[in-house]
């Protein structure tokens, strides 16, 4: 699945590997990611690592250009008003599997620092809904991002009940 997603979204955006302009897919995903970060007040470096690592992983971008995702990601989401921009390119370069798959990224940075604050889930649940994901895709992506994190706190929440 990582490698389905890989490969669409570097057809995509072509060989310019290190220019991204504000349309750019990796910079709408990035300050996504960085919205999700950014939701209880403070970005803990395990995020930030994690995050680092992901973008690795999906664009294989390093040193110089994976700094400039970061920066132009950390950038448009301060900049944004509200996740309707980056959920509607996302929605109309990704299909329903690959959004999915996305949620359960965003669960994967929470899950980074060992903690799940109300508000970054409010992210992932305004964000899940603008990227068409169900409610129950959501909370299985959040259980399978809390099982991959290891042991954590389980909250009470009527999500939890798929």
């Amino acid at each position: 699945m990582f490698q389905q997603i890989q490969s669409f979204i570097q057809n995509l955006v072509g060989p310019q590997a290190g220019d991204f302009s504000p349309d750019d897919l990796r910079v709408a995903v990035a300050a996504l990611c960085f919205q999700v970060m950014e939701a209880d007040g403070t970005i803990s470096k395990s995020e930030r690592d994690r995050l680092r690592e992901i973008l690795h992983e999906y664009y294989h971008l390093d040193g110089g250009k994976l700094d400039a995702l970061l920066a132009a990601g950390q950038e448009a989401g301060k900049e944004a008003v509200d996740y309707y921009r980056f959920t509607t390119d996302i929605r109309r370069h990704l299909d329903e599997d690959q959004r999915v798959e996305l949620i359960g990224i965003l669960w994967d940075i929470v899950y980074a620092d060992g903690e799940r604050s109300e508000m970054e889930d409010h992210v992932i649940w305004r964000v899940a809904d603008l990227l068409g994901v169900s409610v129950r895709d959501r909370v299985l992506q959040r259980q399978q991002a809390a099982t991959r994190s290891g042991p954590a706190e389980e909250s009470e929440n009527e999500d939890d009940a798929v």
